[in-house]
Parts: C-alpha cells; sequence; structure tokens
C-alpha cells in the first residue's frame, strides 16, 4: 500500500512541521496513526486560526496485490517495495507542482461518493435479517467489494431465509441473541426451543478475528496447511452460518448445514517511508496572508503479508428411519447446486461427506449424508464463492418440503425411543469429531452456548443396544454402515 500524506503550511511552523517526518525515518506507522500524528502536531492549530483556509491532511492510499497460488495473496520482496516506493515517488514530484497552487475552494476537496446504489441495497438488505449485522453497516458499504463483506452479507441472508421458513412450518419465533467476542468479533445466534415441530432448532451466524491459537493453528496444519507466524501470532478472520435442526417427529429427518470463510495473514509484511518537501514558492496573498509556504509529503510503501483464504461448508440429512425418496430428492437439490460448476463436485463432496460424518468407534455413519468440503481455494476465489452461494441456497428447497411432508405422521412410543438412542449417536460424533466444535474450544472467547447449540434437548444411551433383525431400526443401521448412492 502507498500512502502520500500531504500539508501545506507557512514559513513560521516549517520547523514544527518537520518534526512529522521523524517516525517514518525509523519505520512505517498505520494509516490511522499518521492521520492522528498530523492532527495533533502545532501546525494544524496554527494554520486552522487562518481565516481564508480549511485544513486537512489528504491522505490516499493504493494497495499493491500479487496473486500468487490459488487461495493464497502473496507478497511483493523488498525490490518491488523498492521499484513501487520509487514510482510513488515520481508521481509524487508531479504532484506537488500542482498542489503549490490550489485555489481556496480547492484546499479541501470533497471526493464525490461512488457506490450509492450498492449503499443503498447493502442498508436496505440488512433490514431484513434477523438482527443487524455482526459488522457496522457502514463499515460493510466501505468494504462492499470485499470478500469478507460479501461473505458475511451471504451468510446472514441465508440464516434470515432459513429461519423464516422454520417459523412459517412452526408457528413459533426464534430467539434473537446478540454477542460479542472481547478479542474481536462476535455472532448471532437464533434459537427456537420446545416449538410444536422442532424440539431444537439452531441458526447461528459469526463473524470473529484476532490471533490464532496453537491449538488451532496445528489443526489446521495437521490438514496440510502451511502457516507462518511471527513471534507466535498468526492473524485470522473466520464468518460463517452453521445449522442443526431437531424436529420432535421420528419421520422428520435432523438436517445440518454449515458454509464459512477464512482468512489467514502472514506477518511477513512490509513497509518502507520517506518524507519528500519541495521548493518554496510564494503563495497567493488572500490564500495565505502574504506568507512563504512549502508543500511536505510523507510517501510509505507498504507491501501486505501473505493471506491465505478458503471456503468450506456442507449439508447432510440424518433420518431416524431410512425413506428412500426423501434422501434422493434431498441429494438430488444438492447435485444440481454442485452441477452448475463443476461436473465432478458433486460425486467428489458427496464421498467426501461419507467419509467425514463417520463414526470410527460405532464403524457407521451419522446420517445418509449429502455433501460436505474443506480448505476450498480453487479454481478462484470468485469461482470459489459463487459455488459456495450456490449451496447455500439450496437449504431451504432440500429439506423443507421433506418436514412439510412428514409434518403429521404418526409414531409410536419405540419409534421416539430409536430416535433417541440416534441421536445419542449424533451428539457422540459433533463432540469427538466434528472440527467446527473442536475450533471452537480452541478458540479463546468462543461462544459455548452457541457451539453446542447443535446438541438435541435429548438423547439416550442403551448398553450394548442393537436393533431386532428384519425391522425399520436394523434396516437404518444397515445404511449408516454402508453408505449408498442416491441420485
Amino acid at each position: 500500500m502507498a500512502t502520500t500524506v500531504l500539508w501545506s503550511i507557512n514559513r513560521t511552523a516549517r520547523a514544527t512541521a518537520r518534526k512529522c517526518f521523524l517516525p517514518y525515518s525509523k519505520g512505517a506507522l498505520p494509516v490511522d496513526s499518521q492521520r492522528a500524528l498530523f492532527h495533533n502536531i502545532s501546525v494544524h492549530s496554527r494554520l486552522t486560526s487562518l481565516p481564508t483556509a480549511r485544513w486537512a491532511p489528504k491522505v490516499t492510499g493504493v494497495r499493491f496485490i500479487s496473486h500468487g497460488t490459488a487461495g493464497k495473496t502473496a507478497p511483493a520482496r523488498t525490490t518491488r517495495g523498492a521499484l513501487l516506493f520509487a514510482g510513488a515517488a515520481a508521481s509524487v514530484a508531479g504532484f506537488l507542482a500542482g498542489v503549490i497552487h490550489f485555489q481556496r475552494a480547492e484546499m479541501a476537496s470533497v471526493i464525490p461518493k461512488a457506490g450509492e446504489e450498492d449503499n443503498t441495497e447493502i442498508a436496505a438488505k440488512c433490514k431484513t435479517f434477523m438482527s443487524p449485522p455482526c459488522t457496522d453497516v457502514k463499515v460493510l458499504q466501505q468494504r462492499k467489494g470485499e470478500m469478507s463483506t460479501r461473505m458475511e452479507m451471504l451468510i446472514m441472508e441465508t440464516q434470515a431465509e432459513f429461519c423464516r421458513a422454520l417459523e412459517e412450518v412452526d408457528g413459533g419465533k426464534f430467539q434473537v441473541d446478540r454477542w460479542e467476542r472481547k478479542e474481536g468479533g462476535g455472532g448471532i445466534s437464533c434459537v427456537l426451543q420446545d416449538g410444536k415441530v422442532f424440539e431444537k432448532a439452531g441458526v447461528n451466524v459469526s463473524v470473529v478475528f484476532g490471533n490464532l491459537t496453537e491449538e488451532a493453528a496445528k489443526q489446521m496444519r495437521s490438514r496440510g496447511k502451511v502457516l507462518k507466524g511471527k513471534d507466535g501470532k498468526l492473524p485470522f478472520c473466520a464468518m460463517g452460518v452453521s445449522s442443526v435442526i431437531h424436529p420432535k417427529n421420528p419421520h422428520v429427518p435432523t438436517v445440518h448445514f454449515n458454509y464459512r470463510y477464512f482468512e489467514i495473514e502472514e506477518e511477513d509484511g512490509e513497509c518502507v517511508c520517506q518524507a519528500v518537501t519541495s521548493r518554496h514558492s510564494r503563495v497567493r496573498a488572500e490564500m495565505m496572508n502574504d506568507h512563504w509556504s512549502c508543500v511536505c509529503v510523507c510517501v510509505c510503501v507498504c507491501v501486505p503479508g501473505t493471506k491465505q483464504w478458503w471456503f468450506g461448508g456442507g449439508t447432510d440429512l440424518t433420518p431416524t428411519y431410512i425413506n428412500e425418496e426423501d434422501a434422493a430428492q434431498f441429494h438430488s437439490v444438492l447435485k444440481e447446486a454442485c452441477d452448475k460448476h463443476h461436473p465432478q463436485y458433486y460425486p467428489d463432496f458427496k464421498k467426501w461427506c461419507d467419509r467425514y460424518f463417520y463414526i470410527r468407534h460405532r464403524d457407521e455413519t451419522r446420517g445418509v449424508g449429502g455433501i460436505f468440503f474443506d480448505d476450498l481455494d480453487s479454481p478462484g476465489q470468485e469461482e470459489a464463492f459463487a459455488f459456495v452461494k450456490s449451496c447455500a441456497e439450496t437449504v431451504v428447497p432440500c429439506y423443507l418440503p421433506i418436514v412439510w411432508k412428514h409434518l403429521d405422521d404418526a409414531f409410536s412410543p419405540e419409534e421416539k425411543d430409536w430416535q433417541q438412542v440416534r441421536r445419542g449417536r449424533y451428539v457422540e460424533f459433533n463432540l469427538v469429531y466434528d472440527r467446527g466444535v473442536k475450533f471452537g474450544l480452541a478458540t479463546p472467547g468462543s461462544r459455548i452456548e452457541s457451539i453446542l447449540m447443535s446438541l438435541p434437548l435429548t438423547a439416550k444411551w442403551e448398553y450394548m443396544h442393537e436393533p431386532p433383525k428384519g425391522t425399520r431400526e436394523a434396516e437404518m443401521q444397515e445404511v449408516l454402515r454402508n453408505p449408498r448412492e442416491w441420485v
């Protein structure tokens, strides 16, 4: 990032203005620190006393990014930084000539607002969410082009659409609970408990940032991530939407989905800064009361550290009793979404789902599967985001028709008892194997209530339980031990 700071001063304040250059010879300051520095020096108060001009530092930022391998933004090396600095300095030299002769109205130039239509659209969408987004709306508007903003808008929209679809079928209302994480970020938990249809339904959104703990970094390195921290620190930003729905009726299946985005910035960036002062020239008397003036410019070229990013997520179904028609319909909706982006996505991510939701100590899968993927950083960020968006848009059409279909199915106490046993298996997977739960528990400041929201209100463990052969329960267990192709 090249940062140019412009200040026009009169001759009597010239010695004071030179003080602003001292910190830059020792290293870079963040842009916000640069602004604070200029606002606090005595030059500002001296010049604002002039009746004919408004004084403000002019700050412009330009970001230089080199894209390397998929999922990474590679930092330029020192030689590149030198070239950027040289280019910035050259542009400053040409800029100074025109700056000296600013007219009175130009001294407090107003930058016209851009993207007002996009900002209006963001503000309008935010009003339809279950709660205001985790990030301030104005910040989202300012960063509307960044992937973190686009992903946050997507997960907030997904939460709202799914919650309202569930409220329609249940008749109850979600409790909306906003929470903050003192280490950075926060989230919005929506929970419907003891409803007519759903025993427990939770839809969470979280947007958190800070530094990865060694335990969290270790989990990522175990998946092949190469993470280079500095002084043991790895800045990260993570956001996602996750949901688990536990219905009362054992003929209505449990569903789970999660879609997330992760960024890690390795601390290998660098900054080069230098001050440049123009030659003196006389400014028009009505502007400067016939004082001598000079224009001082501080130029900083900052190259950000390597940034790794990736997406993850999936949707899966966990029925108590097998219904082949329901399983085929569920998988068909997911396959259609996957096929829009790559013909190999569905078969690959379906197999990945069967492997991931496998309870090793029970030698069975958690349910009839769906899709699952992680560490998705190719073919490019736009393509990966478009795929995640398509998947997130399926959560209502792949599940709600099944709920409506079995809403009034009758069930026996024995069937309810089998549902409790299957829920016990669900709990075992979530607490022993689930990556999201393990990451949340290893992250300082995590909200335990939101992490464990996925657990049902009730579950059951019976010693040496084995369903009798020839029963529907035994049929279900056979499917869990030998996953099928449904479409």
